[in-house]
């Protein structure tokens, strides 16, 4: 197996991209949020520290990249081994700490990060959310991990055995992040009943009224598709598709989804008053360039 980092590699090729750029944007907005994605950190200086610094110089903003931990190491680990509930209470902790981000925010969340960002959003809604764009998010979960990146291809065999004969133990749960938003389409019981939390933020198992009125509360939601992406399992999940039920091969747009029809997120409320904004991204898995990202994410920031 090809091995490829979720957060890191994609962004070096912006910051490759960017490094030749003298076009700044004069007129600063609101402070920006960002969440990285698994195999990265918050603060590798070749990858979101220095996606952080170019930010920060072309649009004049405050940008923070969020660490989980007390250190790189831990940062590293929590994409793998830190569950997302304990990272997003956390992380909301440090959002109502700082005083930069009083007036509100807009998120950008790479890969994993971006479903972590949309529960901040439906469970912490202060300091105010403004924008979330997601960049290859797993927004109805993955089924497959088929360029895992990990530090060895022995630790990443592990993680995908796991994940397809034991995803819904308790023990896995609490121990993989990946687990956490596994979602079987041979098995939707299984997903529903076992996922801590996936299944939890998409209002799969009872409908959380807040979470609805929380996610309403965005500007727009914008997901971003990355169209020959090879680690994301189906990549309709990047715009809330998925598998039709009871089967892995054919997929289903959002709306064609029960979470859409029985309006379990509200997100029909939200493309109604055009919230939701779908792009698409030519590559694979956070593969993007500077024109593209000017082009088509500025005009949220």
């Amino acid at each position: 197996m090809t091995m490829k980092t979720f957060g890191a590699i994609g962004v070096l090729l912006v910051l490759l991209a960017v490094q030749a750029s003298g076009d700044n944007v004069t007129s600063p907005g609101l402070p920006i949020v960002m969440w990285h994605g698994m195999g990265d950190t918050c603060c590798f200086p070749f990858s979101l520290g220095g996606f952080k610094m170019f930010l920060e110089a072309e649009l004049g903003v405050y940008v923070k990249s969020l660490e989980i931990g007390n250190s790189i190491v831990t940062d590293y680990k929590s994409g793998y081994l830190i569950h997302p509930n304990r990272q997003v209470e956390d992380v909301c902790n440090q959002l109502n700490g700082d005083p930069q981000l009083a007036n509100g925010y807009n998120a950008i969340g790479f890969s994993q990060g971006g479903q972590f960002l949309r529960a901040i959003a439906q469970r912490c809604p202060t300091p105010r959310m403004n924008n979330l764009i997601t960049l290859g998010g797993q927004h109805q979960g993955v089924f497959g991990l088929p360029d895992c990146p990990s530090i060895s291809s022995k630790t990443c065999e592990y993680f995908r055995q796991l994940l397809n004969y034991a995803a819904y133990a308790s023990w896995v749960q609490n121990y993989l992040v990946q687990a956490t938003y596994w979602h079987d389409p041979l098995n939707e019981r299984a997903y529903k009943e076992s996922s801590t939390f996936l299944a939890d933020i998409n209002n799969e198992r009872t409908v959380n009224e807040t979470y609805i009125e929380n996610l309403q509360q965005l500007n727009k939601f914008v997901m971003v598709k990355f169209t020959k992406d090879k680690i994301v399992q189906p990549i309709e999940s990047q715009w809330f598709g998925y598998y039709k039920p009871g089967q892995d091969r054919e997929t289903q747009k959002l709306e064609e989804s029960e979470l859409f029809l029985k309006n379990r997120l509200g997100l029909q409320e939200m493309q109604q008053r055009n919230k939701l904004v779908f792009l698409e991204c030519p590559g694979n898995h956070l593969q993007f360039t500077k024109d593209w990202f000017k082009q088509n994410i500025y005009p949220f920031l």
